[in-house]
């Protein structure tokens, strides 16, 4: 395995990591919410009453702060080497598993396995399994 040392960012990979696990603890403490990313904004598209204001914040966040980031010079530059086709699909996928694993990744894997919630546990090793094995055939079976 080669590791790209030019793109390797450990400090900024653990601010980073502190930093969600800072606010999903936040939401949890103040709000009693989990901050799972398809369950906000699911709840936001539904329009619950007495309940929109903070999910508004958090997706304002999300886009927000790599705007503010880019404002101070520090832009968030993504490379994706996939077509539309590709990208609707996964997209699709992704969708459809986070409603049968009642959840998504950020709901699962920061917080639930906090939690030590065996359902979370199961649900993200079973996300990470199907990425492995996606990459595993994408390169390695069908050379992409």
């Amino acid at each position: 395995m080669l590791v790209d040392f030019s793109s390797f960012t450990p400090w900024a990979s653990l601010a980073g990591g502190i930093l969600i696990g800072v606010a999903a603890t936040v939401l949890l403490l103040f709000n009693g919410r989990i901050a799972g990313i398809s369950g906000i904004l699911g709840g936001l598209l539904a329009l619950p009453r007495n309940d929109v204001a903070w999910r508004i914040a958090f997706v304002a966040g999300l886009i927000g702060a790599p705007v503010v980031m880019a404002a101070f010079g520090f832009p968030a530059i993504s490379r994706i080497e996939a077509g539309w086709p590709e990208i609707l699909v996964a997209g699709f996928l992704v969708g459809l598993g986070t409603r049968y694993a009642s959840g998504c990744t950020s709901g699962h894997g920061v917080c639930g396995m906090s939690r030590g919630a065996v359902r979370s546990i199961v649900a993200t090793l079973t996300f990470m399994a199907a990425g492995f094995l996606t990459v595993f055939v994408q390169r390695h079976i069908l050379g992409a």
